[in-house]
Parts: structure tokens; sequence; C-alpha cells
């Protein structure tokens, strides 16, 4: 689904529209003569409520002007029709956008001017209860304000909480396998030793009878010697089996941090014949990966995010791409996730840069030395 028509359709958004169809239903009582401007101006309304959001993460300017002109285009239809009672709703609607929208610092002054311009265009337009009118849609206004505010609130506390399950998932997927890789490590060695000392022991031993006049030409001894040199092979190919499969699981980890995230989805190349067998080196890629999955979902609303992870023959070492799919506009510029990234990966021996793609996306490329 495009991301505006996704947009469009969240609950809020649906909401707000019901609410102003309710609103569009009440102009039937405007004065015939005014009726057509009264359109016109719900009609612009309804186009700043639907846009403002789509457009503001384009152009935060362009966002900030269309809730400027709801608030003026609603004053307008108070100013038309002062006894008509329902265009002050408009100002509710959108107290509940740019307290979504805005900081408290900006959205309480603003709110606070509408309803004072409010209150001095009844008084204008000779309404009998221009007070008890602002004080009633000042309440409500209140009560959007702080519905919304705090629904917003909830959802970015989602999202952090969904960011820190899916840090602690990919951490602990990376904390399991580097355990399993120490494990393994550990019954390689003591393969090793133990049976391969007791092996040794048993071959000199059978070694020893077979010099013995009296076994000599023994069939069951020469097997015995045989099956022992058998075994000791045996043991060494498992040992150095055991060996070659070390290196940790990236991909689990990676699948596992972008497992809990709704958007972008990720994608992974990896190569297969790259070994990871140093656990910080592991979470050093994990965390760029973790910082293109934030900036792809909060800058540039991506669907895919492309993770290629490959041995860089040419300089040696390992090189990681992560690629998204998104629709930023505007210069790029580096917040301190990335800046601090930047500075691991320089102090790990590596290198970082972030180039941005045509249409919007942004490429991560990341070198580190073997």
């Amino acid at each position: 689904m495009h991301p505006t028509l996704r947009t469009l359709l969240q609950l809020p958004n649906l909401a707000g529209l019901c609410t102003l169809l309710a609103v569009a239903l009440s102009l039937r009582w405007m004065p015939p003569a005014d009726a057509g401007l009264a359109w016109t101006l719900l009609g612009l309304y309804t186009a700043a409520f639907l846009m403002h959001e789509p457009a503001g993460k384009r152009h935060p300017w362009l966002g900030a002007a269309l809730l400027v002109a709801m608030a003026f285009l609603a004053l307008a239809l108070v100013w038309m029709a002062p006894r008509l009672g329902t265009p002050q709703v408009l100002l509710v609607v959108w107290t509940a956008v740019i307290a979504m929208a805005w900081p408290p610092r900006f959205a309480v002054p603003a709110v606070l001017v509408a309803s004072l311009a409010s209150w001095a265009v009844l008084e204008v337009r000779g309404h009998p209860g221009p007070v008890m009118m602002t004080l009633l849609y000042g309440g409500f206004q209140l009560f959007a304000a702080l519905t919304a505010y705090y629904a917003i609130t909830a959802e970015r506390t989602r999202d952090a909480l969904a960011r820190v399950n899916a840090d602690l998932l990919a951490t602990r997927a990376l904390l399991a396998d580097s355990a399993r890789d120490g494990e393994r490590l550990r019954l390689a060695r003591e393969l090793h030793d133990v049976a391969g000392h007791k092996l040794t022991a048993l071959t000199l031993n059978l070694r020893a009878l077979s010099a013995d006049p009296a076994l000599t030409g023994r069939e069951e001894l020469a097997v015995a010697q045989r099956m022992a040199g058998e075994l000791m092979g045996d043991i060494r190919g498992v040992v150095q089996a055991i060996r070659d499969n070390r290196g940790l699981d990236l991909g689990t980890a990676l699948h596992a941090l972008a497992a809990p995230l709704p958007r972008p989805r990720l994608q992974l190349s990896l190569d297969d014949t790259l070994r990871l067998d140093d656990p910080e080196r592991a979470e050093l890629l994990l965390r760029v990966v973790q910082e293109a999955l934030t900036n792809a979902a909060r800058h540039g609303d991506a669907g895919v995010l492309r993770v290629e992870l490959q041995r860089d023959a040419a300089r040696g070492g390992m090189h990681l791409q992560a690629t998204d799919d998104g629709r930023a506009r505007g210069p790029l510029r580096e917040g301190n996730g990335l800046a601090g990234m930047r500075e691991r990966i320089e102090g790990a021996g590596g290198e970082l840069q972030v180039v941005p793609e045509r249409g919007g996306g942004v490429r991560i490329d990341v070198w580190l030395p073997a």
C-alpha cells in the first residue's frame, strides 16, 4: 500500500473525516447566498486536514503551513455562521491534530490564540453568549488535545519498547550463538585431549604387545591396531570439523532484530563463506543494521531494507551495505545515532559512508578489516 494512502486510512483520520461529514451536513441550514463559500472553505479545510501529514514528511514547513491554514479556515466558517454552532467543531479537530503534530510548547499557545480569536469573532458578530460558547468548545478542545497527546505518547512508547525488545532479542541470539560456539570449542578440546590421549596410549600398548613373540602374527591384534588408528583419524576429523564450524550466526541475530518491527521488512544477503569469530565485531555490524532500520522507519517511511554482507576481496576484510527504499526529502543530515556509529566503526579501523539514493532512499556502506 502506498504510504500516503496508508496514512489517510489511519483511525484518527477516519474519525476526523466522520466529524467533518457531520459539520458538512449542518451547512444545509446556511443561507443559500453563503452556502457556496461555506462549502469551499470546508473543502479546503478537509484537504489541508488530509494532506498536512504526508506533506509534512516531505517538507516540514508545508505541513506547518497547512495546520495554520486549517485554523484560519475554521475561524472563517465561524465568522460566516456564528450562531450555527458547528463550525467551532473544526477547531476541536484542529486542536487534536496539532497536539499530535507539534510539541506542547507550540501547541498550547496556538490553541489559546485560536480560542481567543474564536471568542473575538463571536463577540464581533453579535453572538448572545460568546464567552459561554468559547468556554464550552474550549473544554472540548482540551479533551481532544489531552486524548491526542496521550495517544501519540503511547504510540511512541510502544515503538521504543519494540526497538528495545528487538535489541534484546538480537543480543540474546548473538550471545546464545557465542555461548554455543564456545561450548563447541571446549568439546573439541576435551575430545582431542582426553580421547586422543587415551587412544595414543592404547596404540602404544598394542604396539608393545605386537612385539611379544607369543602374540606375533595374531590377527586379532592386527585388527585392534588398525581400528585404533582409524579411530584416532576419525577423532581428529571430528575435532577439525567442530573447529571449522566456528563462527557467529549473524543472520539469526539480524532477523531477531527486525522481527518485532512492522516496517521496514528486512532482506538479507550474507556471504556463506564469511565467518565471524569476534563477538565485538558481530555486535558492531548488528548495531549498524539496527541504526539503518531505525532511520529507514523514522525518516524515510521505508518498506524494505536490503542488507548485504560480503567478503571484500579487493581490500580485504568485510563489506556491509544497507539500502532502504524510503522517500525522504531534503538534505541528508547525520544524527547522533549515525555519528556515534561512525566513531565506533572508525575506532575498529573501519569506514562508514552514508549516501542518498535516487528517490529518497539511503544507503549505508561499512567496511571493516578482517
